[in-house]
């Protein structure tokens, strides 16, 4: 047997497997995602997948936690698909630039509701909730609160949570949890934060 028949005996049995394993799952439903993690790439992943949803034609929310107002090239870009995309910046910034707990919580609490009235959207099919996991890290939101909105949403609503260390019952909850690990990054080698790659 040759090496090109060898490889194509090999193929057909791993096809064969895959196929039997994709025909067995049937169950369709909103899912639970959590990008987390000490990595960069965890709110640029949501986006993407957010891309995909509404190039399928489909509707998508976005509420960003903490982060601010400034111009992102993702945010520029959606703007092209019009009603396909909802987009609330709720943030006043990182939490080490406001330094005022108070004004973050009241923040994260406007954010939050703007996320439970995306949730109560009818025909959305992809909200995102971008710094949602720094949030209930620094417990300005409660995370029973949170959790229970969460578990009661539309059953076909998928959710995005970014944010570094996603909370154990948040991860627990979750139908899909990545980690984002950090291997290199450029900030340590002095290169700043730059257009169109970190914002």
């Amino acid at each position: 047997m040759s090496e090109a028949q060898r490889h194509a005996a090999k193929m057909a049995k791993r096809k064969a497997v895959q196929d039997a394993e994709v025909a067995g799952k049937t169950l369709e439903k909103g899912l639970l995602m959590v990008h987390t993690g000490s990595g960069k790439g965890k709110s640029t992943a949501a986006f993407g997948l957010l891309l995909r949803t509404v190039g399928r034609g489909r509707r998508a929310g976005v509420v960003q936690f903490i982060k601010g107002t400034w111009s992102t090239g993702e945010r520029n870009a959606l703007a092209h698909f019009g009603d396909l995309v909802e987009w609330h910046t709720m943030g006043e910034g990182f939490t080490w630039e406001t330094q005022d707990r108070d004004r973050d919580v009241a923040a994260c609490r406007r954010a939050w509701d703007q996320a439970v009235a995306l949730m109560r959207q009818p025909g959305l099919s992809l909200l995102v909730l971008d710094e949602l996991n720094i949030a209930l890290r620094y417990e300005y939101l409660a995370e029973a609160e949170v959790l229970a909105a969460l578990a009661a949403r539309p059953a076909g609503l998928h959710v995005v949570v970014t944010g570094r260390n996603a909370r154990p019952a948040l991860i627990e909850a979750a139908d899909l949890v990545t980690e984002m690990t950090l291997v290199k990054h450029h900030f340590a080698a002095g290169v700043k934060a730059q257009e169109g790659i970190e914002f």
